[in-house]
């Protein structure tokens, strides 16, 4: 993407979007299993997913968050990863009595605000991940 200055002349380039997330696992292959088992991550036969949600769902608008924590936040525990992954379901409650029956670690409450609802798991490397179903209709 790139901006205009006032003068005309072309300014600096700017990012567009969050191209992937990109982390270290100790058992890389056993932990794309688990995404792909219990979240149904769609993982190919390349080893990674790649998510259409806006095509998926392109009467819903959407937006990807990038946002930094104080380093002394709670929000991640009880990972204690230095990030957290957010990802995106239709319906939060069958998703969270989906990874319990199947022995997966829930953890804390739902949470609920303008910005939707919120519920979290835990990957079996201890990594934190925020399941967002976001409100039915956004501005």
């Amino acid at each position: 993407m790139t901006e205009r200055s006032d003068k005309g002349t072309e300014a600096r380039q700017r990012v567009t979007g969050i191209g992937g997330i990109f982390f270290k696992a100790d058992d890389p292959a056993a932990l794309l299993a688990w995404y792909r088992e219990h979240l149904g991550v769609p993982i190919g036969d390349d080893g990674f997913a790649v998510f259409q949600w806006r095509e998926l769902e392109p009467d819903r608008p959407a937006a990807t968050v990038f946002a930094p924590f104080a380093a002394d936040t709670d929000y991640f525990a009880p990972s204690e990863r230095p990030f957290m992954i957010n990802l995106r379901v239709v319906d939060l409650e069958r998703m969270l009595a989906q990874l319990r029956a199947e022995g997966c670690q829930v953890v804390g409450d739902v949470m609920a605000g303008d910005e939707g609802r919120f519920g979290r798991v835990l990957d079996p490397e201890g990594n934190k991940i925020e399941l967002w179903e976001p409100p039915p209709e956004r501005p």
